[in-house]
């Protein structure tokens, strides 16, 4: 199957040319096809395929920009627009498109890692209320803070990374805005256009983005089941002499992967050897119950910590933790600065009170809940398929077999109503991409969307587009 299924045949004929395809993206990314954030096809192959010229895709293209359904990034491709793309209702995109045209089944979003609701929604009315009667604690709240948040926030804040093992002082925790604004502020820090940052070969798209942003040269480090490989980080460090290395030791994102203890002895003892600082992100080990010690634990002056509830609670609160080693609190703190000033003090102070008062812990409990409801359902739906997950995940990891390619198999998913992330969005630099998907349980609405998503997976796996797809599989 061709990676774009979904693409016209450009007839004599019909109208112009770069109307017809730019019209087939706009279905597509109308009808959440094509997700937001996605990369389009580069200009030259999809003129191959299409039997264009490059000049009728960049018209297409630059009609899409226009109708405000996709941005170019110069040197970088062409992207779907991130607010359109979402906030455009199901009827105003049908009546963009044209009489005749097929619709595609409902969409199940099993692409975006999301939380479920697990009535954070009721905590935040509840603590917002008990604010607002606090005139004297609301006025403060509305006033500047310290660069690296209010003491009692940074104690609330040291209280969440020590469930995870980690000791540490308030006085060598910052409060930021999210665990992405923690890792740029590190790396403002740390590092200067041209420096070389580690991180495993396939991670986290934030550490890509801000290596680009950041002109840092970012170099992938080869990884197995455990995560990253001890012998390929000891080439790397001897080889490039790197500043800094980022990874995710525990519930690795994509691959679900977790280190041993005796794995983390020895890249600890690797960086410790080369006095390469590390950047631990903790977001996915923040779900489990007890986390395994983290990795920044054995090199307390060369680390910095990372923790936020993007994935635990709610996306949309954004607060984040970031311990750092007492020589460099000041130098991010002046960072943070003259980045945002300050983490709002009314969000910091929502959660605090949520650390303090058992409420996070309470959340996290359902939100495990929630992931065994799904890890159940999947155990069930893909028996017998070599998936890889972890206990408190919310993702699986999908390596796709022969002769399957992971464009096509999200392509032929996404032709039947159902929304995955290849591998090539978490690869580093040139390196090869490996055939497999991300499959994010929570994205689905409902226990009976999910193994509706999951069934039309397996469907395609076994049987491939022609199977018909759609499944009849009800838990």
């Amino acid at each position: 199957m061709a990676m774009n299924a979904w693409l016209p045949r450009i007839e004599a004929g019909s109208d112009p040319k770069y109307q017809v395809i730019a019209r087939a993206f706009a279905q597509a990314i109308l009808n959440g096809q094509l997700p937001a954030g996605e990369k389009l096809p580069p200009h030259r192959s999809l003129a191959s395929e299409l039997h264009v010229t490059t000049g009728t895709i960049s018209r297409a293209y630059a009609e899409l920009e226009r109708q405000g359904l996709a941005n170019a990034r110069v040197g970088d491709g062409t992207y779907v627009a991130q607010a359109r793309a979402r906030e455009m209702s199901s009827g105003a995109a049908h009546g963009m498109l044209r009489p005749g045209m097929p619709q595609p089944p409902a969409l199940i979003d099993l692409g975006q890692n999301v939380p479920q609701s697990t009535g954070e929604a009721a905590a935040l009315s509840a603590t917002l209320h008990e604010i607002a009667n606090d005139e004297r604690l609301a006025a403060e709240l509305l006033q500047y803070a310290p660069e690296a948040g209010s003491m009692r926030h940074r104690l609330a804040g040291a209280a969440w990374l020590g469930r995870a093992g980690s000791p540490a002082s308030a006085s060598r925790v910052l409060v930021t805005q999210g665990a992405q604004h923690a890792l740029a502020s590190v790396l403002r820090a740390v590092a200067r256009p041209g420096d070389t940052v580690l991180a495993e070969v396939v991670s986290y798209p934030g550490i890509i983005a801000l290596a680009r942003q950041l002109r840092l040269h970012l170099v992938g480090v080869e990884i197995d089941a455990e995560g990253l490989v001890p012998a390929a980080l000891e080439l790397a460090c001897k080889s490039l002499h790197p500043r800094a290395i980022f990874c995710v030791p525990t519930i690795h994102n994509p691959t679900t992967a977790t280190m041993s203890s005796e794995r983390r002895d020895a890249v600890a003892a690797i960086l410790q050897r080369h006095g390469v600082l590390l950047i631990e992100d903790l977001v996915p080990a923040m779900l489990l119950d007890a986390p395994p010690e983290p990795l920044a634990t054995r090199l307390p002056d060369q680390s910095f910590l990372i923790a936020g509830l993007s994935k635990s609670v709610a996306p949309g609160l954004r607060v984040g933790y970031l311990q750092a080693p007492p020589a460099w609190c000041s130098k991010i703190a002046a960072v943070i600065r003259s980045d945002c000033w300050m983490t709002a003090p009314l969000m910091a102070e929502v959660v605090s009170r949520w650390i303090e008062n058992g409420e996070m812990e309470r959340l996290n409990g359902l939100q495990r809940a929630h992931i065994e409801t799904q890890h159940e359902v999947a155990s069930e739906v893909l028996k017998g398929v070599a998936y890889r997950h972890a206990e408190t995940s919310s993702h699986l990891w999908l390596p796709l077999p022969e002769p399957w390619r992971a464009a096509e198999f999200a392509a032929a998913l996404r032709h039947e109503g159902v929304l995955v992330k290849t591998a090539d969005s978490f690869v580093i630099g040139r390196n090869a991409a490996p055939h497999a998907i991300r499959v994010c349980m929570t994205g689905a609405p409902s226990r009976e969307a999910l193994a509706r998503g999951l069934s039309i997976i397996r469907t395609t796996l076994d049987h491939g587009l022609e199977s018909g797809m759609a499944s009849s599989y009800a838990p």
